[in-house]
């Protein structure tokens, strides 16, 4: 079996059979972050040793799992070229459901839970660079929920790392006062959204063409998607599902891996 294919059947197995080997080209990363053990998966392409490798990283929502999101937006077989990187959050306080904290997330806010999950990604990308060669000129950011959340996070603290994102069912506070620099971004919003409602995704996207100086106009891009072409070279992307819900779209993966090959070729 193709060791692409084997990529999912480890992820599936992991946790009930902790010492089953992880077929090629997939590794359990372990890493320590401020004392604290954190854990993911990443699928890293052959060559990736020998030629420099775009990256991507793909977030979970509140309550999900690497494994979960590894299922839903299958990158190592869209873009098998590029490292797949899928992390594990921590316990978190929802800002919509869970207000325990007992699910997994990630932090909401700069600041917020120490910068624990800044940090991981800081540390991640470390580890790939100390171990591939990483082309650090296309490094990406995709997820949903809480994961496009923590998306528009790093697009507004690591604006220099990131080529471009693609968050799912978000809608940041943040773009409302705080400066962002221009980034190519899809966002993914269904309309009947009944957590993350489909008004406040307006909003947030509305003011990303704001960010990136789009057109008023938009083009077709592809089914269910507007291309608005921007003066300063950050296009945008709107997805949107019409009588979509909070649920992450089963044909979005694909576009998602278009978009972020357009803005890879895209680089000078």
């Amino acid at each position: 079996m193709h060791r692409r294919c084997l990529f999912l059947f480890a992820l599936l197995t992991l946790t009930c059979h902790a010492q089953v080997p992880l077929p090629e080209g997939v590794q359990k990363l372990d890493l320590s972050v401020d004392g604290v053990a954190r854990f993911g998966f990443i699928y890293t392409p052959a060559t990736a040793k020998e030629t420099p490798a775009p990256v991507v990283f793909v977030w979970h929502g509140h309550g999900g799992s690497a494994m979960q999101i590894g299922r839903s937006i299958p990158m190592y077989k869209l873009w098998p070229e590029a490292i797949s990187v899928y992390l594990q959050g921590l316990n978190t306080v929802g800002q919509l459901t869970d207000p325990e904290g007992k699910k997994s997330g990630w932090q909401h806010g700069a600041g917020a839970e120490g910068d624990r999950d800044l940090k991981l990604f800081d540390a991640t990308l470390i580890h790939l660079k100390e171990h591939y060669k990483v082309d650090t000129k296309r490094i990406f950011s995709t997820g949903h929920s809480n994961g496009g959340g923590f998306t528009y996070l790093l697009w507004q603290t690591r604006p220099d790392v990131l080529c471009a994102v693609a968050p799912s069912a978000a809608a940041s506070i943040r773009l409302k006062d705080t400066p962002f620099k221009p980034k190519p971004c899809m966002h993914l919003a269904g309309t009947q959204d009944p957590l993350v409602k489909y008004e406040w995704q307006q909003l947030a996207m509305a003011k990303v063409k704001e960010i990136n100086q789009c057109s008023t106009e938009g083009t077709p891009w592809a089914q269910d998607c507007t291309l608005y072409p921007s003066k300063v070279g950050a296009p945008f992307i709107a997805f949107i599902k019409e009588g979509g819900t909070h649920k992450f779209p089963e044909e979005a993966p694909p576009l998602i891996a278009k978009f972020f090959k357009e803005q890879a070729a895209a680089v000078k």
